[in-house]
């Protein structure tokens, strides 16, 4: 997505487009925002400010994909966000609630596998974790992850599968230290 340096104020009609096209998309935004910052209030102040570019840039919107030009604008704002703070910070993970269901030890055995996933995901790098939720979290086609994050197909199928090779790595070493008794990392 190229930068553009003065975008025209929305008009009425332009604002109205916006919502009918982009805010059926807020979710997925807010969602995306989440795994990217590993902080639901971050992730609000993130998808808040994408929003805003959304709209500040929605004349240059050309009628294609919707839900991938927003999940673009989404990551272009956060790697913003982190060249301006510096990039990493400090890893902060948010325990998921078990599910409900009839058997309470099995809510609670998929919540700790929830819990588990959701760890080992945010403790990949943030390339490898921003491509696995879009694929397996937002369930975006190759071809759409490609124009999110302005790659070739080809790099999104080796980085995806490097992803999951890596996740799963980080999944057997918690599971592997869980049942030999080791705590957490």
């Amino acid at each position: 997505m190229a930068r553009m340096s003065e975008a025209p104020k929305p008009d009425s009609g332009t604002v109205e487009r916006f919502r009918v096209v982009m805010l059926p998309h807020l979710d997925a935004a807010y969602g995306f925002a989440r795994w990217l910052t590993r902080d639901p209030v971050s992730a609000q102040d993130l998808a808040q400010e994408a929003m805003l570019r959304a709209l500040r840039y929605f004349h240059a919107f050309r009628g294609e994909e919707a839900k991938p030009w927003l999940l673009r604008i989404v990551r272009n704002t956060w790697v913003d966000q982190r060249a301006k703070q510096g990039n990493d910070q400090p890893l902060e993970v948010v325990e998921n609630q078990p599910a409900e269901g009839p058997d309470p030890e099995q809510s609670a055995q998929a919540g700790e596998r929830r819990r588990q996933v959701a760890i080992a995901l945010a403790a990949l790098p943030a390339e490898m974790r921003e491509i696995l939720v879009l694929r397996e979290i937002q369930d975006l086609p190759y071809k759409r992850i490609a124009a999110v994050l302005d790659l070739p197909i080809g790099t999104v199928m080796s980085r995806l599968s490097r992803a999951r090779e890596r996740m799963a790595a980080e999944l057997r070493g918690r599971l592997g230290r869980r049942e030999h008794g080791l705590p957490d990392l």
